[in-house]
């Protein structure tokens, strides 16, 4: 049974799109005197969440330097692979933090409409001198992209913005679940704080909010090659873990990329070059790859027992298992109480003495579900999720 997405109505004012056919997302032709100015949004207060919110994820250093595409070539190389993943020449793509534009202006001349968003002011004027020539295809909005949504965070200003907020004022409508994704998100992710703004995106996925309310929005990333192995890894592999699981239920990931660390430029928060303060031999670090991966979700990543109400079980459930990692199927199902262990394993067609982390991602889906789906079941982790909430 499909779960039920945001729908929003037609929204005032201009810069709008219009859904296609194909579940694609396009500008109307508005007169730009009609847009609302996105960079001068009033602070606006940021609601408040429940239990099943994200751990606190942003970086304590507000200076931390970000790399950017400077490469024309490299720039290029990258428009080549997204026309090539999506076949629709006027798609819309949402580029965060795409500092000096080379990346920019190599998909407007391939006939995409862009919307950078920008957190470093820096940039902003030539950006905003580039938006001038190219007629309307390109908006220019202070924001930083991964500063979403922030939780508990109380009054909130650009660079960090509410996504309902940008998305209302860009004319973004929300696309069902089961239609195509309504934008293409195309960037980076900080070197820093990778697994936090991982673990971020899968609470919003998982739950259907933040960029996530309006459809399965594909994300296109340079991340570490290191991150890369532990999103892809399997039962075979020592960097399996929840993350591993979550991120490979929910979504296709397909590496599209690979191109040296060396490749990118570092900038701080003034705009200027990093001077790394890092004794590691230049060479070293020259060897690190980054990868170019993309993030599709999954149409039927929801299910009659598996939704964005009671998703924050499935993640208990998997960190418990990959704690107790060496731990058989069978003594996990017994640490149950309500469960029916037998009844389970004969469901699933598993062996109760295998090892728990043995489990592929489709395999934990599959227990979650027909677990959920014993009615006796009905609280057979609630106590555990409120003892770890009080604790």
């Amino acid at each position: 049974m499909s779960v039920p997405r945001l729908m929003l109505s037609s929204l005032a004012g201009a810069g709008r799109f219009c859904v296609l056919g194909s579940g694609a997302a396009r500008w109307k032709s508005v007169r730009a005197r009609n847009r609302r100015g996105l960079s001068d949004l009033h602070p606006q207060l940021s609601p408040s969440q429940g239990f099943r919110d994200s751990p606190s994820w942003l970086p304590k250093n507000r200076s931390e330097p970000r790399s950017y595409i400077t490469n024309p070539k490299l720039a290029t190389t990258l428009v080549q692979i997204l026309q090539k993943e999506n076949r629709n020449r006027h798609q819309l793509f949402l580029e965060c933090n795409p500092g000096p534009g080379i990346l920019t202006q190599a998909l407007l001349e391939s006939q995409a409409k862009v919307i950078a968003l920008e957190c470093n002011r820096t940039f902003l004027p030539h950006l905003q001198s580039l938006r001038k020539k190219v007629n309307r295809k390109l908006e220019v909005v202070h924001c930083d992209f991964f500063k979403l949504d922030p939780r508990n965070s109380g009054i909130v200003k650009p660079p960090i913005m509410l996504s309902e907020t940008l998305f209302q004022n860009l004319g973004i409508e929300a696309l069902p679940w089961s239609e195509d994704n309504p934008l293409t998100v195309v960037g980076i992710f900080p070197a820093k704080n990778e697994k936090k703004i991982l673990w971020k995106l899968l609470y919003d996925l998982y739950s259907s909010t933040s960029i996530y309310s309006y459809g399965r929005v594909q994300l296109n990333m340079f991340i570490a090659e290191k991150e890369y192995e532990k999103l892809v890894a399997d039962p075979q592999n020592n960097l399996y873990q929840p993350l591993s699981v979550l991120w490979q239920v929910a979504c296709e990931i397909k590496l599209l990329h690979v191109e040296p660390w060396s490749s990118f430029s570092v900038y701080n928060q003034v705009g200027g070059p990093k001077k790394s303060k890092n004794k590691e031999p230049l060479e070293q670090i020259n060897k690190q790859n980054m990868c170019f991966i993309q993030m599709t979700p999954l149409q039927n990543l929801f299910t009659e027992n598996l939704t964005s109400v009671n998703y924050d079980i499935f993640f208990h459930m998997l960190k418990q298992c990959f704690m107790k990692r060496h731990a058989t199927l069978m003594d996990h199902l017994q640490s149950l109480s309500p469960v029916n262990a037998v009844a389970i394993l004969k469901e699933i067609e598993k062996d109760g003495d295998m090892k728990i982390t043995d489990l592929y991602p489709e395999d934990f889906k599959l227990l979650f579900e027909t677990i959920e789906s014993f009615r006796e079941s009905c609280r057979w982790l609630f106590d555990d999720c409120i003892e770890d909430i009080i604790l």
